[in-house]
């Protein structure tokens, strides 16, 4: 039997700590899909096919499971449930992100108790980075580069141009 886990988020841009935490979480399970949510509430930088694409290439060179990497925008415990999901991998950086995850873990297991959350600590090195605040640094003509990738660096900067121009 295959044991498929599935990591959320909007990945807008990935980071370097959300690359830790797919990495990790490759070695718990055989199949991780990495859903990119479709909310449109984030207002993100990127369009869905552009974080796909962006995911997709970052993830490429990771091989300790199968990695798929597909969009959604539905619940999440439907989205599980359709890749036939038996664990969620989340990322936890602060204390403040305990309390949101673990209200969110209480509701899913309420939608379906037999799919498990897995929280994985950020590394110690990478805890402070958040999406929103590398576009933040960026919009502002900060330097990036210690939070992505080089390729997600040069993206995020062009868009910061184009969308200034």
């Amino acid at each position: 039997m295959t044991r498929v886990g599935i990591y959320p988020g909007t990945f807008d841009p990935i980071t370097l700590g959300h690359m830790d935490i797919i990495r990790r979480g490759a070695k718990l399970v055989d199949k991780l899909v990495i859903g990119v949510t479709t909310n449109p509430s984030k207002n993100p930088m990127f369009d869905v096919d552009e974080r796909l694409a962006m995911v997709r290439r970052e993830v490429a060179d990771i091989d300790s499971a199968e990695i798929e990497v597909v969009s959604f925008g539905n619940l999440l415990m439907h989205f599980a449930e359709q890749v036939g999901a038996s664990v969620i991998v989340r990322g936890l950086r602060a204390v403040a992100d305990f309390e949101y995850e673990y209200q969110m873990a209480g509701m899913n297991q309420q939608l379906n108790d037999s799919i498990e959350t897995i929280f994985l600590m950020a590394d110690v090195s990478l805890q402070p980075i958040a999406s929103r605040l590398v576009k933040e640094i960026a919009i502002f003509e900060g330097d990036i580069s210690k939070f992505v990738t080089p390729a997600v660096c040069a993206e995020v900067v062009a868009r910061v141009a184009r969308n200034k121009a």
